[in-house]
């Protein structure tokens, strides 16, 4: 039997989670959520975790199934995300794969690369320089550990020298092992046993950032402010470096206002929703629908696509 995982992609706030449901109900099947800020159980308004009705309406999986104090990556989400799919396709060939999280969609359909395991006193040295010395000290032990790579981020994506996470890694790959975090990448052929089928939402830039304006402010009635309130004294943990709660977190520090924080949201989620776009638009396997299209549009392709690779095998 051939299987086929429909991938749906997007900035934040395009509206992959309502099509998902509605293609998981049309194909009757599961959706597997590759957003890597739903993982967890603590941070539910924040992240725009789908509603109870939306989770009642077809099977989730993935979603607020972790908690802030677990030490979770991607390799964790590519080993548990492929494993949960062999599952799936033995009940329906088709499956759907959701999220904004370019990185984690990635893992599922094309493989993690395989780094060694890391000394665990290596890591935290490196988050002890970090909280001392800032991203600074990451950008350049990368730049002397592995100058090729440093490049590469510098030219094709350099938001990531921004991303303590991923820097960190990359600096206690190279420190633990004593070679270049680059030399491990694309070492291995990881196989599937899926065909993907991706689909990309986008809508023009203004409309797009008005959505996301709007989000926020939902979010905000929904009580963002209270739930980023309880998560304050965890405000260093790597699960809660992300936009909606660093910005409350200087509010709670007396940093700004709030307004101001509110207004740093959006403005945050918008630079976000930009870097995705950058992210997905890199693929030439993704074929893009107007998020407004009619869904039977997208159900129509989906289908001929299924049909015609049935007839090439």
């Amino acid at each position: 039997m051939n299987n086929y995982l429909i991938t749906i992609i997007g900035p934040t706030a395009i509206g992959k989670t309502a099509l998902s449901i509605a293609l998981a109900q049309h194909f009757n099947c599961d959706i597997i959520s590759c957003d890597s800020r739903q993982f967890f159980k603590e941070m539910k308004i924040g992240t725009a975790v789908p509603s109870d009705e939306e989770l009642a309406s077809a099977t989730h999986h993935f979603i607020q199934n972790k908690s802030i104090f677990d030490n979770y990556s991607v390799g964790d989400f590519e080993k548990e995300a492929i494993e949960k799919l062999d599952e799936l396709f033995l009940k329906n060939n088709i499956q759907i794969m959701v999220g904004g999280s370019g990185l984690y969609v990635d893992a599922v359909l094309k493989g993690f690369d395989d780094f060694p395991d890391i000394d665990e006193e290596i890591r935290t040295k490196i988050n002890a320089d970090f909280e001392q010395f800032g991203i600074d000290y990451l950008q350049q032990k990368l730049k002397e550990l592995d100058a090729h790579y440093f490049q590469k981020l510098s030219t094709e994506n350099p938001q990531t020298l921004q991303n303590p996470q991923r820097m960190k890694r990359f600096v206690e790959v190279c420190l633990g092992t004593g070679k270049p975090y680059s030399s491990f990448i694309g070492q291995k052929k990881n196989q599937r046993n899926f065909t993907p089928i991706i689909i990309g939402l986008e809508a023009e830039r203004e409309m797009m950032y008005n959505r996301i304006n709007q989000r926020v402010d939902i979010m905000m009635n929904e009580g963002l402010l209270k739930e980023a309130e309880n998560l304050f004294p965890n405000k260093n943990l790597n699960a809660l470096q992300t936009v909606g709660y660093r910005e409350l977190f200087d509010f709670f520090e007396g940093k700004t206002s709030l307004k101001f924080a509110i207004e740093q949201i959006k403005m945050n989620t918008r630079r976000f929703a930009k870097r995705q776009i950058t992210w997905f638009k890199r693929s030439e396997n993704t074929v893009w629908f107007d998020y407004l299209v009619d869904r039977m549009e997208i159900i129509n392709f989906i289908e001929n696509e299924i049909s015609n690779a049935d007839l090439r095998n």
